[in-house]
């Protein structure tokens, strides 16, 4: 029987096979342990991290809505410190790439996240959470500041010698034009996307369900807006693409990967079925086989125009 390559590479990272684990739908690993063998994983990206712990948002913090789920955690975390000390020791019995989310609240704590975990081996790339409220700025986020993540990645690559992705938001008017501010200040790829911006509200009270109000939208919901940023960016800049937003099958890691993705990042589905990742490997691999490809990044950016 024929045999596919399954590895890609993001930047100089090379993974064994395109299905990460997103960030904050996982935590630190530990958990979904439980349900899967990490190690036939393409790689974890971990829960946001920040300088110092935060609590996040009160709840409600989660809600169901059709087709989709709003979240407004917050970024509740352990912190670089807790997290290096905690959850690495568990991780390293794994083999696994461990890309670290990071989210801040200022240009300076990014770099200095950065900068403290890039000295743990273990960490093998970073990935950069530009949805963040810049507090300096009086809330107004990072990530629809194109100057902004510029002078993030510039700072962050100037810290690391690893592999720095960006996470992009869709709440902007043209994503490519982030994605090319990514690639002219030195950053190596890009996450695309982050969640929408969404809210839901009760009738009988005429309250909003999340204590935040606005929550971010995920799941199938934003696949077709998630598709189209992805091929947005494929178009307009060469740089490599990790395709994120209501993936519940192996179909849709294909259709990603079609539009110009060289990797995917599995999140909602991590809470309905958390297996699935880890079935959907050899369902790609099935589909590769019969489509003769050997070499699973064939795929990436392989799409016609043609009707």
């Amino acid at each position: 029987m024929n045999s596919v390559d399954l590895t890609v590479k993001i930047g100089s990272l090379t993974l064994t096979n395109p299905i990460l684990l997103a960030s904050g739908t996982v935590g630190y690993g530990n958990e979904i342990a439980e349900f899967i063998d990490l190690n036939k994983i393409g790689g974890i990206v971990t829960k946001s991290l920040s300088l110092k712990p935060r609590k996040g948002n009160p709840p409600q913090r989660i809600v169901e809505t059709p087709s989709g789920m709003l979240n407004a955690i917050g970024l509740q975390n352990v912190g670089v410190e807790e997290f290096l000390k905690e959850k690495i020791p568990f991780l390293k019995q794994y083999d696994v790439p461990l890309i670290c989310n990071i989210a801040a609240s200022s240009i300076e704590e990014y770099v200095e996240c950065t900068r403290l975990l890039t000295t743990e081996d273990f960490i093998k790339a970073f990935e950069i959470n530009v949805s963040c409220p810049n507090v300096k700025e009086g809330g107004l986020q990072f990530g629809n500041n194109p100057i902004a993540v510029g002078i993030i990645t510039q700072k962050v690559k100037a810290v690391t010698n690893k592999p720095v992705i960006v996470k992009l938001s869709p709440n902007v008017s043209y994503i490519s034009e982030f994605a090319k501010v990514v690639k002219d200040n030195g950053g190596d790829a890009v996450s695309a996307i982050n969640t929408l911006v969404g809210t839901s509200f009760n009738i009988n009270t005429r309250k909003p369900k999340i204590h935040n109000v606005f929550g971010g939208l995920s799941g199938p919901a934003i696949k077709p807006i998630a598709l189209a940023k992805v091929l947005e960016i494929k178009q307009k800049v060469d740089i490599p693409i990790i395709g994120i937003g209501g993936i519940m099958n192996w179909k849709d890691v294909v259709e990603f990967m079609i539009v110009g993705a060289s990797a995917v990042q599995i999140g909602t589905l991590n809470f309905i079925d958390p297996t699935a990742s880890i079935k959907m490997i050899p369902e790609v691999e099935q589909y590769c086989l019969e489509n003769n490809i050997t070499q699973i990044s064939e795929l990436t950016g392989s799409y016609s125009s043609q009707k």
